[in-house]
């Protein structure tokens, strides 16, 4: 059963936070994940773009990119089952977005996944 001490979730919490920072100034990068999704981000990006067309990327609420951000990296390497990884970025959502966050962010994943996009 999931919980909030999982260190899966605890590993999430703290990659959505750095690249949380790393979206304000540039910030030195000690996780490896941060990393690999920094290296990735314009085709990252172009997904989230493309399944959310009436948000810019640039007017979206800087932790629920974050959110997607990492959820669409996970989704690309294909090792965690999608819907789990779904499930959680709604969490994180639930835990730093907004009041609409965690719908937006299931209705973005939930696009790119249907469409299977990530690739």
């Amino acid at each position: 059963m999931k919980t909030a001490q999982d260190p899966r979730h605890q590993k999430r919490r703290k990659t959505v936070k750095e690249l949380f920072a790393a979206s304000f100034t540039k910030q030195p990068i000690k996780n490896e994940m941060v990393a690999k999704i920094m290296a990735e981000r314009k085709k990252i990006d172009k997904e989230i773009a493309a399944s959310a067309p009436t948000w810019p990327i640039a007017k979206l609420n800087k932790i629920d990119l974050a959110i997607l951000r990492l959820a669409v990296y996970e989704l690309r390497q294909k090792v965690t089952p999608p819907k789990v990884i779904i499930d959680e970025a709604v969490e994180l959502a639930k835990e730093y977005g907004g009041d609409n966050s965690p719908s937006f962010i299931n209705g973005v994943l939930g696009t790119i996944y249907n469409n299977g996009q990530s690739k």
